[in-house]
């Protein structure tokens, strides 16, 4: 019997409601702002309903970027993000499943001590080591390159340590069973631990994509020159000065193109985000 409390429902959605607007109201405001002139846009009150200049402002941005600050093509800008972003996301789940299944199916001298060494990574942020990282960068001559931004990243204590515990819940007997059909270790990997970690990976997809997109710092570091720039540092480096010298109309157009991957791959991916944050059991 399902109970009935109208005054709890009621206040429930109240929340969610007010929820929704705190959080889709400021999202509503830049894509008006990104369809208007800037006189309308610094114009007191700013209109709150879309205006004609939608295919102008997105159709400039995109292919030659602003005239007062940044003057890189928007869509170069998007690539350049989402090549780090993939490989970031793809090179950090290759390296660490591969890790975790390592320490976890082998045994071999100082097991526990390189497990270890992952795990105090994990307490050292990216901020602390920028500057050795940047060092490193330039002695191998990858700075202002693709591969300059995604190669420093592209290891992940917290991922590494995620897989070696959902590989301790996978069941002795499916590895006995599968030594005694003759399966080795890579065969065993890729029929069996790969097929069951699906959902994990998935989930962690998005994390580490969305990490990858949102990068700030280090960007902002490695690259000199824009045709390097991620679209993150695109948005930063059209902002020329005061309120008065900014396109605020292209500058609201980026914001909304850089928000529209991520958001994709959030609702792409929705089912299998889930399910791998709340599966815990195999």
């Amino acid at each position: 019997m399902v109970e009935n409390r109208p005054v709890r429902d009621f206040f429930a959605h109240a929340v969610l409601i007010t929820g929704v607007i705190l959080v889709a109201f400021p999202l509503w405001v830049t894509f008006v702002a990104s369809t208007l002139t800037f006189d309308q846009i610094v114009t007191v009150p700013m209109p709150l309903w879309p205006g004609d200049q939608f295919l102008h402002n997105y159709t400039q941005v995109l292919t030659s970027g602003s005239e007062k600050g940044s003057s890189a093509p928007v869509s170069a800008m998007l690539l350049n993000s989402l090549i780090m972003a993939l490989s970031i996301a793809i090179g950090k789940i290759s390296i660490s499943i591969l890790s975790a299944f390592a320490i976890v199916y082998f045994r071999f001298p100082g097991r526990s001590f390189f497990f270890w060494s992952v795990f105090v990574t994990l307490m050292l942020p990216v901020e602390v080591r920028i500057i050795p990282t940047f060092k490193v960068a330039a002695d191998l001559g990858i700075l202002n390159s693709h591969l300059g931004l995604a190669l420093p990243l592209i290891a992940s204590a917290t991922a590494t340590f995620l897989f070696r515990q959902f590989f301790m819940t996978i069941p002795d007997e499916l590895a006995e069973a599968a030594r005694i059909d003759g399966a080795g270790p890579l065969r065993f990997f890729f029929d069996v631990v790969l097929p069951l970690s699906k959902t994990h990976i998935a989930a962690l997809f998005v994390i580490l994509f969305i990490y990858g997109w949102n990068q700030y710092l280090w960007p902002l570091l490695i690259t000199a020159s824009e045709s390097m720039y991620t679209v993150v540092i695109g948005i930063k480096r059209m902002i020329a000065g005061g309120d008065a010298s900014n396109e605020w109309q292209l500058i609201m157009a980026t914001a909304m193109l850089a928000l529209m991957p991520p958001a994709l791959v959030v609702v792409l991916m929705q089912k299998w985000f889930v399910k791998g944050l709340v599966e815990t059991e195999k």
